[in-house]
């Protein structure tokens, strides 16, 4: 978890079986030379990675190959043959910037596959598009994925 994704979950109310790895592991779990490292070991170990949410901060982080967190770094050392799913959340003004479209655009290139964006009631009280998809939407996407659908 990103520290500002924190804001949207309560740690403590998730299941005790989920683990939960954020910046502070990243930068602690390894020691010295030949020790792991967090970020390549989530992307030995997972088959799927998936942003859901990422905002227009970690979308332009990812895009310009910038890896200041736990987050950008998995996905800069994500294997290209393994699907990468980002579910874009932002305020409308920000997903309607031209430099979101260059950012998604650009990621599609690369192989990563955007869910995309709809229109409710964002989390600032404003009503337009750059809501993250439903959970539903998500959930079927994956199953494509999963299943060679998509």
């Amino acid at each position: 978890m990103t520290e500002c994704s924190k804001h949207f979950c309560d740690i403590k109310e998730l299941p005790t079986e989920i683990k939960v790895y954020d910046d502070n592991n990243e930068w602690t779990m390894w020691q010295k030379r030949g020790d792991p490292v967090l970020h390549i070991e989530l992307g030995k170990w997972a088959d799927i990675f998936i942003i859901a949410p990422i905002d227009a901060n970690s979308l332009a982080k990812i895009a310009n190959g910038l890896c200041d967190n736990l987050l950008t770094c998995t996905a800069r050392a994500w294997e290209t043959s393994k699907p990468l799913i980002l579910c874009p959340a932002m305020n409308t003004k920000m997903y309607n910037h031209p430099i979101t479209d260059v950012h998604l655009n650009l990621l599609k290139s690369w192989g990563y596959h955007i869910i995309p964006v709809i229109e409710k009631t964002l989390m600032c009280g404003d009503t337009g598009v750059g809501a993250m998809a439903d959970v539903k939407t998500i959930v079927d996407y994956l199953i494509n994925i999963c299943t060679k659908k998509v």
